[in-house]
């Protein structure tokens, strides 16, 4: 009857969503814990090909290898796990649709021996149950991809709640008027509840046009002092002053476009030498991009480059020694004329007698203020004040 076939439809969907959602349930946080396990798997690998010379100067490569082979089978048994109970989405539903066929056919059969059923209605009806069996298969489908996507959305989701602690005044300061630079009593750390300072109490005044080098030995926080002043953190305690204004006043692309940082770890992109130059000024012009390399003493090695500043880069810069890198990276930085300048310990690869012109080079540039961290103490000799750092405050 009419009734009893729409029970029988009733019982076949609660069937079905009993099924999927077990399914759903117990795959769920499998697929989490996959893509954590293919996580693992690509930080190994990017491991291995970034320091490939450092594993084979060591003679690791058993090691590597098997450290690979543990995280690889980690990754297959996880998934071995997860489609285990993943695939049990389709024999589940298509045992279902066949014993409804069985089912179908044996009582219509029945039926239409005894003259009540046709032939063709019992037909039309076992192809709609088709019909609506497969598409509750597909439907089913659909959410176990959702649930995969799904715990890939939440580690997205993630990145895009993180909140800033860096943000805009309500009435920001639009310019930096010079490069005077004021530490107030400052402290910081990293973290609010860690149990010490990484600064404490410095008070420094950095007249504009100064040059000023920084050094002490490793770990004395001499690249966390100056990334307080392009504010890439916030003090804890006290203040910095940049052009006579608290950095936390200022509109953070501006105080950030009016200092150069030339960082200790170089950054090149892949591309041409002249590409990578115009990051410090999209609109410099070919005098400018040369005068910079000179006072960087770059153009000694790009005249003699294939194209010169048309040559190609490798990524990262590899077909580029550490003090050639150095120095492009201090000619990009210049050609932002910026009002402070900041060296984090950036000719370290660079031979003494270049140092020396970069360093008279630099001195022609009266108007900006200049800060050098450095590990050697010729590098600094010249400076108009030095600052020697230890555990976080100015021992002298």
């Amino acid at each position: 009857t009419d009734r009893s076939r729409g029970l029988g439809d009733v019982y076949k969907r609660q069937i079905l969503a009993c099924v999927l959602f077990f399914i759903v349930k117990k795959v769920a946080p499998l697929y989490t814990k996959l893509q954590l396990c293919m996580d693992r798997v690509n930080a190994v690998i990017q491991e291995n090909l970034t320091a490939i010379r450092a594993v084979k100067a060591f003679v690791r490569e058993d090691y590597e290898e098997r450290y690979f082979d543990e995280a690889n089978r980690a990754l297959a048994d996880t998934s071995r796990t997860t489609f285990h109970f993943a695939v049990l989405n389709l024999p589940a539903f298509q045992l279902t649709m066949y014993t409804s066929i069985v089912l179908i056919l044996w009582f219509g059969g029945n039926l239409v021996q005894t003259g009540g059923l046709k032939v063709g209605i019992l037909t039309g009806f076992l192809s709609y149950v088709m019909q609506i069996i497969n598409s509750l298969m597909m439907i089913s489908n659909v959410f176990l991809m959702l649930t995969r996507s799904l715990a890939s959305a939440r580690r997205i989701n993630q990145v895009f709640d993180e909140k800033s602690t860096l943000s805009d005044p309500v009435d920001p300061v639009i310019a930096v008027s010079d490069g005077r630079i004021e530490f107030d009593h400052v402290f910081f750390k990293y973290k609010a509840d860690a149990k010490e300072y990484t600064l404490s109490d410095i008070t420094l005044h950095i007249r504009s046009g100064e040059t000023v080098g920084i050094i002490g030995g490793t770990g004395s926080s001499k690249s966390t002092l100056v990334q307080l002043i392009p504010r890439l953190y916030d003090v804890s305690a006290g203040s910095v002053l940049v052009g006579g204004h608290d950095v936390r006043e200022y509109r953070l692309a501006s105080l950030r476009d009016a200092i150069g940082i030339v960082l200790q770890k170089n950054v090149l992109f892949s591309g041409t030498v002249r590409e990578n130059l115009l990051w410090g000024n999209a609109q410099a012009t070919e005098e400018e991009l040369w005068r910079a390399c000179r006072t960087a003493c770059a153009h000694e090695f790009i005249e003699k480059m294939p194209g010169g500043l048309d040559a190609r880069l490798d990524q990262g810069g590899l077909n580029l020694s550490g003090g050639q890198k150095q120095r492009l990276c201090i000619a990009r930085t210049l050609l932002k004329h910026p009002k402070v300048m900041i060296f984090d310990d950036s000719t370290s690869a660079v031979d003494t007698a270049t140092e020396a012109h970069i360093r008279r080079g630099l001195s022609s540039l009266g108007e900006m203020t200049k800060i050098i961290i450095a590990q050697r103490i010729t590098s600094v000799l010249e400076a108009d004040q030095i600052v020697i750092l230890e555990d976080g405050r100015v021992h002298a």
